[in-house]
């Protein structure tokens, strides 16, 4: 890897900044999760938003391991506050994906960007994978926090074939958002050569 290819101070400063931005978002959009069914779009509308977000920084910091860097931060903080080892998990297996996306395009490719982001974006969907693969553990920690009926309500809506609904929308929520950030952020798309 060249000098110019490594991760400099200025390149985790920025990943450490999107990190912030991208984090404050993603807990704004996820209040539509409040109500139980709305949690099952949660992953499409969060890649429709924060494409933008996570689009910029891809233009502006073309390196190795930057959005598995991005993308891992908010699996570890949310298991560190008490979700199980499945977003983490998840989160690593996702974020490797997306990482070997932007290499095939050197990273400098709108398209494997795009599809890059696609994937980044179903690291959420790792969240709701919890209440299949830790049922109980899930349920226990939604009790404590949302009550017994909103537990419940979950309980009932996420199923295998509504979680391949949900990951289908988070993916499809991430090309669009990647596409809406791309008209947004033409100039910098651009100048990174990544239009």
């Amino acid at each position: 890897m060249t000098s110019d290819k490594k991760l400099k101070i200025k390149d985790l400063v920025l990943i450490g900044v999107f990190t912030v931005v991208y984090f404050v978002v993603m807990f704004g959009v996820g209040m539509i999760g409040m109500i139980p069914i709305l949690f099952l779009i949660y992953p499409t509308v969060l890649g429709i938003v924060t494409g933008t977000i996570v689009m910029l920084f891809m233009a502006k910091v073309q390196k190795p391991f930057a959005l598995f860097i991005l993308g891992i931060l908010s699996p570890l903080l949310m298991f560190s506050m008490g979700h199980t080892y499945i977003v983490l998990v998840h989160g690593i297996i996702v974020m490797v994906i997306a990482e070997l996306l932007r290499r095939a395009g050197d990273y400098k490719s709108f398209k494997y960007n795009m599809l890059a982001f696609g994937v980044f974006n179903t690291w959420v969907c790792g969240s709701l994978m919890q209440m299949l693969l830790v049922k109980d553990r899930y349920l226990g920690m939604s009790i404590q926090m949302m009550g017994e009926d909103y537990a419940r309500g979950l309980e009932r809506l996420i199923t295998y074939p509504n979680m391949a609904l949900v990951y289908l929308g988070a993916f499809l929520g991430g090309v669009a958002g990647a596409y809406i950030g791309k008209a947004i952020l033409k100039k910098h798309f651009e100048k990174a050569g990544m239009v």
